[in-house]
């Protein structure tokens, strides 16, 4: 059996400032932005994966949940408490400086972890935590 990564979901609530993050800041591809009932779908790929799309999505995008529901999860994205991706990049710093220079929330600066990467932390438009390591060595 062969599995491999298709996509993964991003909640933002603004998807103009998140096309505007994930598109100009960190160079990713749209592959796709799609509008119904009343709520949008942007889809990027980073250049390295055409393969894997990532899907910026309303919080509570599910049609199954509840009025409620959808309200504790724009609550949960508004307090940052929602994860988002681990994206792995050749260069810790250069990149670390590219987001600094876009005016993102610096959550950590580019340091050395005891697990053998070097990495740095931002909050994209959203708030959802992004994180960019490095393997050390490289």
């Amino acid at each position: 059996m062969k599995l491999k990564l298709s996509h993964c979901f991003i909640a933002v609530d603004d998807h103009d400032k998140a096309l505007a993050f994930y598109r100009d800041v960190l160079g990713l591809d749209v592959r796709n932005d799609v509008g119904f009932e009343g709520m949008r779908w942007v889809t990027l790929s980073p250049p390295s994966q055409p393969d894997v799309e990532i899907v910026l999505e309303p919080p509570g995008a599910d049609p199954n949940a509840s009025p409620a529901d959808k309200q504790v999860m724009a609550e949960l994205l508004a307090k940052g408490m929602l994860r988002a991706v681990i994206f792995a990049t050749d260069d810790c710093d250069a990149t670390f400086e590219r987001v600094r220079a876009s005016g993102a929330d610096v959550v950590q600066e580019p340091i050395d972890q005891p697990y053998g990467v070097r990495d740095c932390a931002f909050r994209d438009p959203a708030g959802n935590l992004l994180r960019f390591n490095q393997p050390r060595g490289q």
